[in-house]
């Protein structure tokens, strides 16, 4: 365990990491690579995760991957130079259970049907449940309740996408994800060649149809009156031209899917990628009888062979994974000789500063210490602020505390919400809502865009052991955007916290205190020898913070009041000076 940890360690890229998508600041990755060049920019990044609209996607902001070329609408072979130059290495993301419907594997499969060459690149529902339950009246099978009752599913209904095959068959795939059906509206020409029907009747057919199209009916229900004898016949045409959007569930059973990750994995080596974060990689390994949420030890065989091709091109894969904290699962994948993303901090550090007590989040840093456990931490991120995250589990008949209770969550949670935040849930396999999932928010205000407390958020992450992944908009101290959330409708929720920041923004916000003091404390992170070394906690009152960090003869320490958000950092210098660093600073303006 030892060896394995260190190993990981030695590999592991080390600084800290900007996040963005590619067009967060400006209009394409150029944009951002300037920003990162300038003079205030020196010496703080060493990583920028670029999120996946970097490549050719068509939904959920990059995450319904297309395929893995650049896409050139937003990034360019001179960006990767530029970072190259600036010292920067990337993180990108493999989104290993799914692709988008319009990858060439699923056009293909649309186009040729059984003679697809990516017949088995995808899982047929109904192969996958054959045995395990009954032929329900809408053409797919419905698993026996036995099995039913162990899906863990995103969204309210089944995860099943119905496509047609060239032969007029319809097939139901497996959709973890998003999927939405469109039809395409119909003009005469569609039903001139229906035997017998008029213009008249066709245009009265038109009319009947094509508002219900817009008003995203169910086509199946309309009724024809009069014209119902020829509702077969026009059914067929617009069942024929329909559309699909949708993340569809790859099968990795198919060695087809395995070459797919094999080729993905030297196209992000190539652009410069040091990091490949494993995006919805619990939901890859699926069985009859067991979850389809980290199946075992099916989902650990995977992970092995991902290492293994990874490891060929120097990359080392970062598994993302959503779990209760009582469910020991980041200590699993830790253990398994992976760094885990660290899902725990954001909801802690809010828990510390609107309490004014530490002893949580130190709780969670005796862990890392303690067991080596080797993470990516954040504040905010393209996600919302976890906070089931922190809860406890029962897990074999006992249960296992989680890192706050669920009363002090609840505490977390309304006071982000009453700063403005909103939620996504989870449902069960009857369709209910189980819980919240996430609050999203900016984390600024999430915090109630208090400048004091940012700064010591930001502080206290990068006092933390781990790789600190820094979002632009926390950066620039973003708050929330309603009438993006409200644009975005019932599925737009995130978009709250995705603003884009024009080059105005920028230069307005390279003025502002809160945004030159975080530089500050990542210029220290990015380039203080202590930070290679080893945590200390200084025991003290509740609501002190002392983190030290040292290596050799090098430190730096964090010396926090969590009541009145002021902080000082001490940093050792490279002949045995000592820097102090006061925050908030007062001479700024």
């Amino acid at each position: 365990m030892t060896f394995e940890v260190e190993k990981i360690r030695q590999a592991l890229p080390d600084g800290v990491m900007f996040n963005a998508y590619p067009d967060s600041i400006g209009t394409r990755l150029s944009d951002i690579m300037n920003m990162l060049g300038r003079e205030e920019f020196k010496d703080t990044f060493s990583l920028f995760y670029v999120l996946p609209t970097f490549f050719n996607s068509d939904l959920d902001r990059g995450f319904s991957v297309i395929d893995y070329d650049l896409n050139q609408e937003l990034a360019s072979n001179e960006d990767l130079k530029q970072a190259s130059r600036l010292n920067i290495g990337f993180k990108f993301d493999l989104v290993l259970n799914h692709l988008s419907v319009a990858s060439p594997q699923f056009r293909d499969l649309l186009r040729n049907g059984n003679e697809s060459r990516f017949r088995r690149f995808f899982i047929d529902w109904n192969e996958f449940w054959e045995q395990h339950g009954h032929m329900g009246p809408d053409g797919y099978i419905v698993p026996d309740q036995e099995y039913l009752d162990l899906l863990f599913m995103r969204k309210p209904e089944l995860p099943i996408l119905k496509v047609r095959f060239p032969d007029g068959s319809e097939r139901p795939y497996w959709n973890t994800f998003y999927q939405e059906v469109n039809y395409t509206k119909l003009s005469p020409k569609d039903l001139s060649h229906i035997g017998g029907l008029s213009r008249q009747q066709a245009r009265t057919i038109i009319d009947i149809v094509n508002p219900a199209i817009d008003d995203k009916q169910d086509l199946s229900e309309l009724d024809f009156g009069e014209l119902s004898g020829y509702k077969t016949e026009v059914m067929a045409v617009l069942d024929q031209n329909r559309q699909y959007l949708g993340q569809m569930d790859l099968n990795p059973q198919s060695e087809e899917v395995w070459a797919f990750y094999e080729d993905t994995l030297r196209k992000l080596h190539d652009y410069g990628a040091r990091l490949v974060r494993l995006d919805a990689f619990a939901y890859l390994h699926k069985q009859p009888g067991m979850a389809n949420f980290f199946n075992k030890p099916g989902t650990w065989d995977y992970l092995e062979r991902l290492k293994e091709l990874a490891e060929r091109f120097g990359l080392v894969l970062l598994p993302e994974i959503h779990a209760e904290y009582g469910s020991l699962l980041h200590e699993e994948v830790a253990f398994n000789g992976f760094p885990v993303y660290d899902f725990f901090l954001p909801g802690l550090i809010i828990d510390a500063l609107d309490r004014g007590r530490c002893e949580h989040l130190l709780t969670w840093f005796r862990e890392l210490r303690e067991r080596n456990i080797l993470t990516v931490n954040m504040l905010g991120s393209h996600d919302g602020i976890p906070v089931l995250d922190l809860r406890g589990k029962q897990m074999d008949g006992r249960y296992q505390e989680g890192l706050l209770s669920d009363e002090q969550i609840g505490e977390v949670i309304e006071n982000i919400l009453a700063r403005g935040g909103r939620i996504k849930n989870l449902y069960g396999p009857d369709g209910k809502k189980i819980a919240y999932y996430q609050v999203n928010a900016t984390y600024y205000s999430a915090l109630g865009e208090d400048d004091k407390k940012l700064l010591l958020a930001r502080a206290i992450q990068l006092f933390t052991p781990g790789i600190p992944q820094v979002w632009y908009l926390d950066l620039f101290a973003g708050k929330n955007d309603y009438e993006a959330a409200d644009r975005g409708g019932t599925g737009g929720h995130k978009e709250i916290n995705r603003t884009t920041l024009s080059l105005e923004d920028i230069e307005s916000g390279l003025k502002k205190a809160v945004v030159l003091d975080q530089l500050a404390l990542i210029r220290l992170r990015n380039t203080h020898p202590a930070f290679q070394g080893e945590l200390e906690i200084t025991e003290s009152e509740p609501h002190l913070l002392e983190l030290t960090w040292r290596n050799e003869d090098r430190w730096a320490t964090l010396k926090a009041d969590l009541l009145g958000h002021s902080f000082s950092v001490r940093a050792s210098g490279e002949h045995g000076e000592v820097e102090n660093m006061q925050f908030p600073a007062q001479t700024r303006q």
